[in-house]
């Protein structure tokens, strides 16, 4: 009891590195140059020296992550792959550099996942985006011409963030984190958080958003009152209705630009002149792909011929899907990596969702079903200052030490 409470500063000042970890990628710190309160140069300055105390206290807790991240193979497999893909990148400095983010990003979620309990993680997410939800409600309010959109969209929110389907994407996981928090957090703080993301969602005017949000929702109510069967049949069942979410988000979100084309073009905003690109290039190389992030860098022939099919002067940053852009990246041999990580990583999710007493248990089943159907529009595989990959590396992680726990407690219990 003594050496606990010993502990307990330690465990508090850890805590609070992991916050400050989550705010060091775009969004808090990266609007305070625009608003005139730091310069980027400190910007810089906070982000390395971040790094620099993660890498130690990855090599203070060597031992347990690297025992951890030697569980998920296919994983780890991947972020070697993108690490050497500089190898045969057109672009081989600007793809190290997108390898190194990738890295650091990979190992913050290793040490999250490592380091704190599925409840710990809720708890920690739920403050970081209640904190960048208030702060976007500031720079919105008392900044609009850098928190509110001035020319594409005239009105809609972008907060801390930049654009506006970031914020909304953002506070969609804001909702189901504060609807997942566990019973020992206030209903009022747990209400609070939930109804404040929804209100930043609309103000965000992100309709993907809005059904992304509404769809997961109504997924989690549904996995509350079914019990898991133990059978075969249930997982495919549970995969056919994630296949069956990431339609209805493209059907949902552009209905209207399916049916009749009105309003906009009916080629879902740009998006599938785009892919079109994507997948003709992806025939080229389908095994490797290009390189990390070599398909969109600065000047890229690639990135050129994608914007040309919409005009002749833009140049897209990405290719609008995630699967397409890891596609692009590392090839199908990557994207095959990633998916074998996905599916068990969800089949572990849903053994644990189902029936369970406890609610953040539901945080990493609808955290997989958000990034399935975020990734249908829009970008936030393995990309360079992505807090998705983040959170997706450590519930990966979580989910192999809960099952390597239940396999240690069954052993034992046979042994007893």
């Amino acid at each position: 009891m003594k050496n606990q409470n010993q502990n307990k500063p330690l465990r508090l000042a850890e805590k609070g590195f992991i916050i400050l970890g989550l705010m060091s990628f775009p969004g808090i710190l990266y609007v305070l140059p625009k608003i005139g309160l730091a310069p980027q140069e400190v910007i810089t300055l906070i982000k390395y020296s971040i790094w620099l105390i993660l890498i130690t206290l990855a090599c203070i807790f060597g031992k347990s992550l690297i025992t951890t991240a030697s569980r998920n193979v296919s994983l780890c497999l991947l972020i070697a792959l993108a690490s050497i893909s500089f190898l045969w990148s057109q672009f081989p400095e600007f793809t190290l550099s997108n390898a190194t983010e990738v890295f650091m990003m990979t190992l913050f979620g290793l040490y999250l996942g490592t380091r704190f309990s599925l409840k710990e993680q809720v708890e920690l997410v739920a403050r970081y985006l209640l904190i960048t939800g208030i702060l976007s409600t500031v720079v919105a309010l008392v900044f609009p011409l850098v928190g509110v959109d001035q020319v594409i969209h005239p009105g809609a929110w972008k907060g801390v963030y930049g654009q506006k389907n970031v914020l909304g994407s953002m506070m969609v996981l804001s909702s189901l984190t504060f609807f997942a928090l566990p019973k020992e957090n206030s209903t009022l703080y747990k209400w609070f958080g939930f109804t404040f993301s929804l209100v930043l969602m609309l103000l965000s005017t992100s309709k993907t958003c809005l059904v992304v949000s509404l769809l997961v929702i109504l997924i989690i109510m549904f996995y509350r009152n079914f019990k898991w069967q133990g059978k075969i049949s249930v997982i495919f069942l549970n995969l056919l209705i994630l296949i069956f979410a990431c339609v209805a988000v493209l059907v949902l979100t552009y209905w209207i630009e399916l049916l009749t084309g009105l309003g906009r073009d009916p080629s879902l905003t740009g998006r599938t002149p785009i892919w079109n690109v994507m997948i003709t290039r992806l025939i080229e190389q389908p095994l490797f792909g290009y390189g990390l992030n070599a398909f969109w860098a600065p000047d890229s022939p690639y990135a050129i011929e994608a914007g040309r099919g919409l005009t002749s002067s833009w140049i897209p940053p990405n290719g609008h899907n995630g699967f397409l852009d890891l596609s692009v990246d590392v090839g199908l041999v990557g994207l095959g990596l990633f998916l074998i990580s996905y599916f068990k990583t969800f089949v572990r999710s849903l053994k644990l969702a189902y029936a369970s007493k406890n609610s953040e248990d539901i945080w990493s089943l609808a955290y997989l079903f958000f990034l399935a159907m975020n990734n249908v529009t829009e970008s936030y595989l393995m990309h360079p200052f992505n807090i998705y990959w983040v959170f997706y590396t450590a519930i990966a992680i979580t989910m192999n030490k809960k099952i390597q726990k239940n396999k240690f407690t069954n052993i034992y219990s046979h042994v007893i």
